[in-house]
C-alpha cells in the first residue's frame, strides 16, 4: 500500500493530467451528438473484436474433442461397412462381425529394417496383440504388443511383416512383404506368372485371416517382374497410406477371433 501512495506521490502530475483529460473527454462525449455517436460505434467495434478473438480461441480448442468425435463416428462406420458375410477356408460361412477404436500415434519409424509405430491404446482399453491397424487410406499393421495404457505396432514397412492380401480385379492373392528400400513401396509375391497384371491395378486385404477384414485399400501395382525361377511375380505396390506422416489410426478387432482361433488345424 506504501508503494501504491508513493507511486501517486511520485507521478502527481501525470495522474492529474489523466485525470482531468478524462473528465475532459467524458464531458465533450456527453455535449456533443457526433463525439457520443462515434465513441459508441468505437466501443461496439472494440466489444466485436475482442468476441471474435474469443470466440476463435474458443473453436480452437474445441477442435480436439470435434476431432475426436469425427473419429469415433469414422470407427462406426467402418465397423458397419467391415460387418458382412465373408467366405472362409473352413467349409462354412462364419459372419465375422468387426469393430474398431480410433488411437493416436504417439510414435512411428519408417527408415529402418524392422520399423515399429507406438499408439495411445493398451490393456485398460482392451486392445490386444493380432489387432489390425488401419487409417481411412489403407492398412498400417498389426498389433504385436501391449502394455497398460500404450501398443507397439508391427508396421507394414517391417521385414519380419507378413500379410495376406489379393488382387482386386481377379482375386488372385499372395503375401506383402517389404525390402526395407522405400517407405511408399512394398512388394507382393507368390503370384503364378500365369496371371494378368497391369500397372494401376489395385491391391486390397484378402480376408484369409482373423486381423483384417477383406477388400482393405493397400496400394497400386507400380511395377512387377518375375521371381528366380519364372514361375511367380514379384511385384511393386505403390501404398496409398503415406507411411512416413500418420497421426490418427483405427484398430480393428474381430469379434469371432475365438471361435474362429478353435477351428483352426493343429499345424496353422
Amino acid at each position: 500500500m506504501q508503494q501504491l501512495f508513493n507511486f501517486f506521490i511520485k507521478n502527481k502530475t501525470f495522474v492529474l493530467f489523466l485525470l482531468l483529460f478524462s473528465i475532459a473527454l467524458s464531458l465533450t462525449i456527453q455535449s456533443h451528438e457526433f463525439h457520443r455517436s462515434k465513441f459508441l460505434n468505437s466501443s461496439n467495434r472494440l466489444t466485436a473484436n475482442v468476441y471474435s478473438i474469443s470466440h476463435s480461441i474458443s473453436q480452437y480448442f474445441n477442435l480436439v474433442k470435434e476431432n475426436q468425435l469425427l473419429l469415433e463416428e469414422n470407427s462406426r462406420l467402418k465397423s458397419k461397412r467391415f460387418n458382412q458375410e465373408i467366405s472362409t477356408s473352413i467349409d462354412s460361412v462364419l459372419k465375422r462381425t468387426y469393430s474398431l477404436n480410433s488411437a493416436q500415434v504417439y510414435k512411428n519409424s519408417y527408415a529402418q529394417p524392422n520399423n515399429y509405430l507406438t499408439i495411445n491404446k493398451g490393456l485398460k482399453d482392451s486392445i490386444k496383440e493380432d489387432y489390425g491397424v488401419i487409417t481411412s487410406r489403407g492398412i498400417v499393421g498389426i498389433i504385436d504388443k501391449t502394455s497398460t495404457n500404450y501398443s507397439r505396432v508391427l508396421s507394414i514397412l517391417n521385414t519380419n511383416s507378413r500379410v495376406n492380401v489379393k488382387l482386386k480385379k481377379t482375386n488372385h492373392f499372395g503375401t506383402l512383404t517389404w525390402d526395407a528400400k522405400a517407405p511408399d513401396v512394398v512388394q507382393l509375391k507368390d503370384i503364378q506368372d500365369l496371371v494378368k497384371l497391369t500397372i494401376g491395378d489395385s491391391i486390397v486385404t484378402s480376408g484369409f485371416s482373423s486381423t483384417f477384414p477383406a477388400n482393405i485399400p493397400v496400394g497400386t501395382i507400380d511395377s512387377y517382374g518375375l521371381n528366380d525361377t519364372e514361375d511367380l511375380y514379384i511385384i511393386e505396390v505403390k501404398l496409398f497410406n503415406d507411411m512416413t506422416n500418420l497421426g490418427h489410426v483405427y484398430l480393428i478387432k474381430n469379434n469371432d477371433l475365438n471361435e474362429l482361433e478353435t477351428l483352426k488345424e493343429p499345424n496353422e
